[in-house]
This record gives structure tokens, C-alpha cells and sequence, in this order.
């Protein structure tokens, strides 16, 4: 789904074609045990209007600063571009931990696919949480591919035009996160 990861994915592909499988690792850090919680029963947890408060101000001001940091250096060269001072790994945790909808989904659709799995015992759940990461890790890889290996064809004016949309991408969620938090 479009959002901050793939954001994120698409800024650091320019550098690492393989950016997605560490984009995806991030990103299943960050699952993975909410997977686990939801499994044994903690989804009501994610219910509480706090903690999606909480996520929401925090993912918020997090996707703003990383949005403003793409913007800010999208005219520096690629190389340069790099000092937005986190790996792929960690932008992949960073962009799902901040966006609340990520939460919300795991919360709603995710949980009720985990609740399915397990009429197939613990192997259903493994199974699920295995084939789940395993698409995300085929989505993001296939995108760090594509824009590595076609990034000759990406003049600089283009790639500079799509690092502040990704960087506006990022700055909109982040408004919009914080919006839907205090409203």
C-alpha cells in the first residue's frame, strides 16, 4: 500500500538496489511482535483511543522530520543524500512504527486473519506470519530494483522532483497522522 515505507523504500533504492530487503527486515521487526501480541490476545491494547493518540502525535512529528529531512536534501547529490543518518533496516522500522494506520489495520484486518489462522493451530499462525512477510519482502525488494537499476534513466531534476514528493508524502502523512490524533 502506498505510505511512508514505501516513501522510504523508494529514497533509499537510489543508493542499494537490494534497500527493500532491508526496508522489509525493519519493517518485520516492528510486526512481528505485534503479530505475537495480537496471537495471545492483546488486541485490545491497540483499541485504546491513547494509544492511537500517542501513536498518531509521535508517528506524526516522526514522519514530519523525516519528510522535512528529504525535502531539505533532495539537492544534494545521491551519495550526500544519504546523511538522513539511518540505514534501510531502520527507516523500514521508523516508517511502520510512526504511521498509526499500520497499527490500525494490524488492529482490524490483520487481526482477524491472525484469528483464522490459528483454526489451523500455532503451524496456521507461522504460516500466515511467514507468507505475510515474505510478499511485503518481494514488494519492497521489486521496488528497490526497479528504481536502482532505472535510476540512469532519472535525470537529476527527476530524481531531485521525486525526493520532494516522496519528502511531501512523508510531511502529509505526518500532518495527517497528527491531525487525526487531537481531533
Amino acid at each position: 500500500m502506498p505510505g511512508p515505507v514505501l516513501a522510504v523504500t523508494m529514497i533509499k533504492s537510489y543508493r542499494s538496489q537490494t534497500a527493500g530487503m532491508g526496508i522489509a527486515l525493519g519493517h518485520g521487526a516492528v510486526e512481528f511482535p505485534l503479530m505475537l501480541l495480537i496471537y495471545f490476545g492483546l488486541i485490545e491494547f491497540l483499541k485504546l483511543p491513547v494509544f492511537k493518540s500517542i501513536i498518531g502525535l509521535v508517528g506524526g512529528l516522526t514522519l514530519i522530520y523525516l519528510g522535512t529531512g528529504v525535502i531539505r536534501h533532495r539537492s544534494s547529490s545521491i551519495q550526500e543524500s544519504e546523511n538522513l543518518a539511518y540505514n534501510s533496516v531502520a527507516a523500514g522500522a521508523l516508517a511502520s512504527a510512526s504511521n498509526p494506520y499500520f497499527f490500525l489495520w494490524w488492529a482490524t484486518i490483520g487481526a482477524a486473519l491472525i484469528m483464522k489462522s490459528t483454526s489451523f493451530g500455532l503451524v496456521g499462525f507461522i504460516l500466515l506470519a511467514t507468507v505475510h512477510w515474505l510478499c511485503d519482502l518481494g514488494w519492497y525488494l521489486t521496488v528497490s530494483l526497479a528504481i536502482y537499476r532505472t535510476q540512469r534513466f532519472w535525470g537529476g531534476k527527476l530524481q531531485k522532483i521525486l525526493y520532494a514528493i516522496c519528502g511531501l508524502i512523508l510531511f502529509g502523512f505526518g500532518v495527517y497522522f497528527i491531525y487525526s490524533a487531537v481531533r
